[in-house]
């Protein structure tokens, strides 16, 4: 069965309602669910993932849309998990071309803080041996004002440039949970699990809700893992006293490419407080971020970057390129997102251990913790776990790829060049052919001021599983991120487009748009520009 085809819902459910009991029921459908419902699939086990919103709702597409080994953790001393982060980030990079895509960053060094050149020096140089290869290099003055005319020239002794990747972090988990479905697995998102279900002291299994009908059912699994990320707490409440999690929001403000102009990311100390932060050339705009501050909402409450972290962000970037003259009228849109940070006690949230942990409580198995850069070893982690139990199971391989192979051809079309075919192949896998078949004509055009075609709007609504408008626009296209106000002025070419795929009436339609702008008001628009609003 297709994840995304016609009826699948329907489908999903019915077998959840069949009562047959499960291998493996994993819960939370971001980047740690998907990796451990893909590890699952190829151990030869039954294996249901269950999202209670969209499939990458949370964390996993409100990232910096970076791919990194984590210099700043290189410099704080966690180097096990830099280590293993490098190493992901180069294997994603040649299994997932178009998706996880090379990035170039400069870092400049001004005169107050000559010293620390040789400091730099040294931690790139130890970046560069933990990936096996020498891709640092220093810069003159002059040599970086022309790799990034904007950053502020007084003072300017040079930088140094180095490489990481960059991704679309929702994508990425569509692109694992589709592969997944093709070996075997289901998934099914709005689907809340309410509560565990435990017989003599162990877990045995789920009881879920279906957010959108009311539909419930109890679902017997030999196994249950925990990957709700930030939210792991709650469903441990139920197995365990002590909590682990310590939420960390990370928010970012979107520019337009024309008002903050970059060809390379480049990463910075804030002035305020000498944070690492960056500006990421990502998808036709420039993202700058990322904060990292204690988050006290509920679980499963929609982040929204705060007035003060706007204005924080804004006084570094600001501060950085000073003739760009940046001001908060120049914010296309913000999102933030929450950190799935196991807490160490830390003062600093920012020294906080980015390390991966499984734990095993009553049955529960939670996966706590981690990167999106390491999804893959976390996922062979907590499959390592279900050994006693399933002894025949085949043994997760450390070294086994994230991605399918994807034929060369996949995205082959006269109207497009080797980049376009390259990146719909990275973003959409072997979907890429049935995609362009689908296009018509004029749809493989992009839309204005994005890297996003039409074709893809369409495909999306027709095959991946799109509930509300928001998962079309903020999950599986990413307009409602790029654009002012949401995308609103295209709303009436989206809606021709995607309307009939979705078999939504007009008033559905209406219903939906209404939701998604107040959504995007509420939650992704600058903070000064929602001030505006309310005062109207």
């Amino acid at each position: 069965m297709s994840l995304w085809g016609p009826g699948w819902r329907e489908a999903v459910w019915r077998e959840l309602e069949g009562g047959a009991p499960w291998d493996v029921v994993v819960v939370g459908g971001g980047v740690a669910g998907a990796g451990v419902l893909r590890e699952a699939v190829r151990a030869g086990l039954r294996v249901l993932l269950l999202e209670g919103r969209d499939f990458a709702w949370g964390t996993s597409s409100r990232s910096s849309k970076l791919v990194h080994g984590g210099l700043r953790y290189l410099q704080q001393g966690q180097w096990r998990v830099t280590r293993e982060s490098v190493r992901e980030r180069d294997r994603l990079m040649r299994e997932a071309p178009g998706l996880v895509e090379p990035v170039r960053f400069l870092r400049a060094v001004y005169h107050a803080e000559r010293r620390r050149r040789w400091l730099y020096e040294a931690f790139f140089t130890a970046y560069d041996l933990l990936g096996a290869q020498q891709a640092h290099a220093y810069h003159s003055a002059d040599e970086l004002r022309r790799l990034a005319p904007p950053v502020a020239a007084e003072g300017l002794l040079g930088g140094f440039s180095y490489v990481d990747a960059r991704t679309d972090d929702a994508r990425l988990v569509l692109r694992l949970l589709r592969e997944a479905a093709h070996a075997g697995g289901r998934a099914l998102s709005y689907a809340r699990v309410e509560s565990l279900v435990q017989e003599r002291g162990a877990v045995a299994g789920v009881r879920v809700r279906d957010a959108e009908s009311g539909r419930a059912a109890e679902v017997r699994a030999r196994a249950v893992v925990n990957a709700t990320g930030a939210a792991a707490d709650v469903l441990r409440g139920e197995v365990a006293e002590r909590t682990m999690m310590r939420p960390l929001r990370g928010s970012h403000l979107v520019f337009a490419a024309g008002r903050l102009p970059l060809a390379h990311a480049v990463a910075w100390r804030h002035p305020a407080d000498g944070r690492n932060v960056c500006a990421v050339p990502w998808e036709g705009v420039t993202v700058v971020g990322t904060t990292d501050v204690d988050d006290d909402a509920p679980a499963g409450a929609e982040p929204r970057a705060s007035a003060a972290e706007t204005s924080y962000l804004l006084a570094g970037a600001a501060a950085h390129f000073p003739a760009l003259g940046l001001v908060p009228d120049d914010i296309v849109s913000t999102w933030a997102g929450v950190r799935p940070v196991v807490g160490g006690g830390r003062a600093d949230p920012s020294r906080e251990s980015r390390e991966s942990q499984v734990v095993e409580e009553r049955g529960l198995i939670t996966v706590a913790g981690g990167k999106l850069t390491t999804f893959r070893p976390t996922a062979v982690d907590a499959i390592a776990r279900l050994r006693d139990r399933f002894p025949r199971m085949r043994a997760p391989a450390r070294e086994s790829r994230a991605f399918d192979d994807v034929p060369p051809d996949v995205a082959d079309h006269p109207a497009l060049d080797a980049a376009s075919r390259q990146r719909l192949a990275g973003r959409h896998g072997r979907d890429a052919a049935a995609l362009l078949a689908a296009a018509r004509d004029g749809e493989l055009e992009t839309i204005p001021d994005t890297l996003t075609r039409w074709a893809e709007l369409r495909w999306a609504a027709r095959a991946e599983g799109v509930t509300h408008l928001d998962d079309l626009l903020l999950r599986r296209a990413r307009l409602g991120l790029l654009l002012p106000s949401g995308g609103a002025a295209l709303l009436p070419e989206v809606r021709r487009i995607c309307q009939p795929e979705l078999g939504w009436s007009d008033a559905r339609w209406a219903a939906e748009e209404a939701a998604y702008l107040a959504l995007w008001n509420e939650s992704y628009a600058p903070p000064v520009w929602q001030q505006h609003v309310s005062r109207g």
